[in-house]
């Protein structure tokens, strides 16, 4: 029944707190987030966001939904040697899967939200892009901080990134 699936819902969410994300892992960062971790920060930066030509409780729910199938196929990451076509394959059916674990019209949303983000043609879905990539910064830089590793490339790869004034502002 409904509960059974919510239920289910809920401990996909507790693998995304269990579930290291892929990148620090690789660069043998001590403690590295989680993938939760991360979309919690993303969550929390769409809730600051000033912006009033933006849909601000769309885009916190979009920062909740939009990792939300890696607690099935995991964090993949460019050096996997997965192919991005193989990597929405996989996210999709996960999405299905998960969204339809909810009530229809809940798990209707929350699969649409996952969606728009993929797309990236919506105001909200391309703002929190650059937030995705903010926080991964931010944890870069309390990374160095904290244990003295370089983590240049992350910031490298960030470079001529972010167009809205308040992330880029947050950026730098």
């Amino acid at each position: 029944g409904e509960v059974k699936g919510q239920l289910q819902f809920l401990e996909y969410c507790g693998t995304l707190k269990k579930t290291k994300r892929a990148g620090w892992v690789r660069r043998k960062v001590q403690l590295p987030e989680s993938i939760a971790d991360h979309m919690y920060r993303m969550s929390i930066i769409s809730f600051i966001i000033t912006d009033e030509s933006l849909n601000r409780d769309r885009l916190i729910k979009m920062a909740l939904a939009h990792d939300y199938g890696e607690a099935i196929v995991g964090d993949i990451t460019p050096y996997d040697g997965i192919s991005k076509e193989e990597k929405s394959r996989r996210e999709t059916e996960a999405m299905k899967h998960i969204s339809q674990l909810l009530q229809e019209k809940i798990g209707k949303e929350f699969y649409e939200l996952w969606l728009e983000y993929e797309q990236n043609i919506t105001p909200e879905s391309k703002i929190l892009h650059q937030i995705d990539r903010l926080e991964m910064i931010m944890q870069a830089l309390e990374y160095e901080k904290d244990q003295a590793i370089p983590l240049d490339d992350f910031f490298e790869s960030t470079k001529n990134y972010f167009t809205h004034p308040q992330i880029k502002a947050l950026a730098e």
